[in-house]
């Protein structure tokens, strides 16, 4: 086969599984690892020599790691340090040193069963500890479930494993090392990537500041994505030339850039490059499977995946329940963390490539992960209905929460829901009170509910996607359901609920621009505010003002372009005298 040939193979395959997971409204990911393991060469052997998709994916690891450092905030750390440092850090910490541990031992009671070096278990524990973040931010953000008590919480610990990845990479390649040299080596990889990162953070953020700046006066869009990836690739080879990791130095090049305001121009321009080799990699981790193992050591397999899943969801959800969170809080928490992660592939591919790893342990462990990571989407589907089976404390909590949400809004008929409590929701309320018109406010955000509440607002804590708390605050009685949600997919949930158990009452949807109005509007929204088209507007109205143009005549204009764009009002007739009373 061909070069030309392979490529279109995987193009395709990578669109039939995209598409696939679409469709059943699955993550990417589990696309991209499912063509990997049919189109392998121990399944249907399409692609044989695989050598140089192969490099390709590790720059896939690359931008991976390079999107991580760009993500990486200062500010977020500090706001989630309690999640992060605390619960983040028991969690990596406690499962590396348990499961090494137990693995060393069960080496030394039954060395023909579970031999294994202390190194090989170090490496399988660390590509443990790891979760998910692609899959489970992706199932959270479309469950509105990212401001919850249990998504802060997957988020910190998430956010730490993403930063425990760094000294891993520099750990694991050093291990490799004769055991008489070993502590040199380690010591040697610490001391390298303590210079190197201590060099490019201390003057480092200056000189890239003051050289995008410089490249960015160039106007010119493809210099300026050339000298991104150019930053990203040459700072990877920098750490590798240095005896470390690749992904190490593309962390780095991220962390480096997200200091500075161009911030969010590379993460547009990075993304493309990002999301198409990623999938490369996750398609060549797919390759490496060989389903025949699953097959022959099915026993082991299946060991592999519950006993490994079965210890994060307990660990995690000890751990957070120790942090003083309850018994439903907990419980969710573990079940959105018990899978393997995309992190863990690159470490197991790391211990591989330096030898730590067995060959008859890497297929049955690759393979574990793998189903881990697929029936991901059907646990945390499930995740609610399972922790009210087994919390009658979390049963009772929903409850409390229902009540005192249908306390709040008993007696009150023809108001306002607002879905979000965020600025958009807050000055909506604002001026509802200044009508004297009721409203009721739901928002997934503790602290900002509190604040609220302090300050008299008619706010309740709830998730408007779920069709108890849309009952609970009246949607039936209500005059009219805003959705202020800037994420089109929940505001669509939001919208579905309201419109299949409340038709009679008029939604109107908040949206960033107009991409899909007309979906929106098919759904049956009311009405569809673009924040795209009314920020142009105003500035029209402004510019037009300072230039002369009478404010009559900028009002008819602007007025106008609302008409042909906002159905509601077009019943209203512009050339009226009169004034509402």
């Amino acid at each position: 086969m061909t070069s030309l040939e392979l490529t279109l193979l995987y193009l395709l395959a990578a669109v039939l599984g995209v598409v696939g997971c679409r469709f059943l409204k699955l993550p990417p990911m589990l696309g991209y690892l499912v063509v990997g393991v049919v189109i392998g060469p121990n399944a249907l052997a399409f692609a044989q020599n695989s050598e140089g998709i192969r490099h390709l994916a590790e720059f896939g690891v690359v931008f991976l790691m390079f999107v991580i450092g760009l993500e990486f905030n200062l500010h977020k750390l500090k706001a989630m340090r309690h999640f992060v440092f605390g619960l983040g850090f028991f969690q990596v910490v406690l499962t590396i040193f348990i499961v090494t541990t137990v693995s060393v031992f069960l080496s030394v009671m039954a060395p023909t069963l579970w031999g294994m070096r202390w190194q090989t278990a170090l490496t399988l524990a660390g590509a443990m500890a790891m979760s998910s973040t692609a899959i489970v931010i992706k199932l959270m953000s479309d469950r509105l479930e990212l401001d919850s008590e249990h998504g802060k919480r997957v988020l910190g610990v998430l956010l730490f494993q993403d930063l425990a990845v760094v000294p891993l990479l520099v750990l694991i390649p050093a291990l490799n090392a004769p055991p008489e040299q070993l502590m040199t080596a380690l010591f040697f990889a610490a001391a390298k990537a303590l210079v190197l990162i201590t060099l490019l953070l201390t003057g480092g953020q200056r000189f890239m500041r003051w050289w995008l700046l410089l490249v960015a006066r160039r106007q010119t869009e493809e210099l300026f994505a050339l000298n991104v990836l150019l930053i990203t690739l040459g700072l990877a080879w920098l750490t590798e030339l240095a005896g470390l990791s690749l992904a190490l130095g593309a962390f780095v090049a991220g962390m480096l850039i997200s200091e500075t305001e161009f911030k969010h121009r590379v993460e547009a321009d990075i993304k493309p490059f990002h999301d198409i080799l990623l999938g490369l990699f996750f398609i060549t981790i797919g390759m490496m499977l060989d389903w025949r193992i699953i097959w022959d050591r099915w026993g082991f397999v299946l060991f592999l995946v519950t006993v490994p899943v079965a210890f994060k969801f307990v660990l995690i959800a000890a751990l957070t329940r120790m942090g003083g969170a309850t018994e439903g809080i907990s419980l969710r928490t573990g079940l959105y963390l018990a899978q393997a992660g995309e992190f863990g592939f690159v470490l197991l591919t790391l211990g591989n490539q330096n030898n730590l790893i067995p060959p008859d342990w890497l297929n049955p462990v690759l393979a574990s992960m793998v189903l881990s990571m697929m029936v991901t989407p059907f646990i945390i589907m499930r995740a609610n209905q399972w922790v009210m089976k087994w919390s009658a404390t979390d049963w009772l909590q929903q409850s409390l929460e229902m009540t005192q949400l249908a306390q709040k809004s008993i007696n009150t008929k023809k108001h306002i829901i607002i879905c979000g409590y965020g600025r958009c929701g807050q000055n909506l309320a604002k001026l509802l009170r200044t009508q004297d018109i009721p409203y009721l406010a739901l928002d997934l955000d503790p602290d900002r509910v509190n604040r609220a509440l302090a300050h008299g607002d008619q706010v309740a804590y709830g998730d408007a996607a779920r069709l108890q708390s849309l009952m609970a605050v009246g949607l039936e009685r209500a005059s009219a359901v805003v959705i202020t949600y800037l994420d089109n997919a929940s505001a669509f949930k939001v919208l579905a609920l309201a419109k299949e158990h409340a038709p009679h009452v008029p939604v109107v949807v908040r949206t960033q621009d107009d991409h899909d109005l007309a979906k929106f509007q098919a759904a049956g929204a009311s009405e569809v505010v673009p924040e795209t088209i009314e920020g142009s507007l105003m500035l029209a109205t402004h510019a037009l003002a300072l230039v002369g143009v009478p404010m009559k005549r900028v009002i008819r204009m602007v007025q106008a372009q609302r008409l042909q764009r906002y159905e509601l009002l077009r019943e209203f007739d512009p050339g009226e005298k009169g004034e509402e009373k």
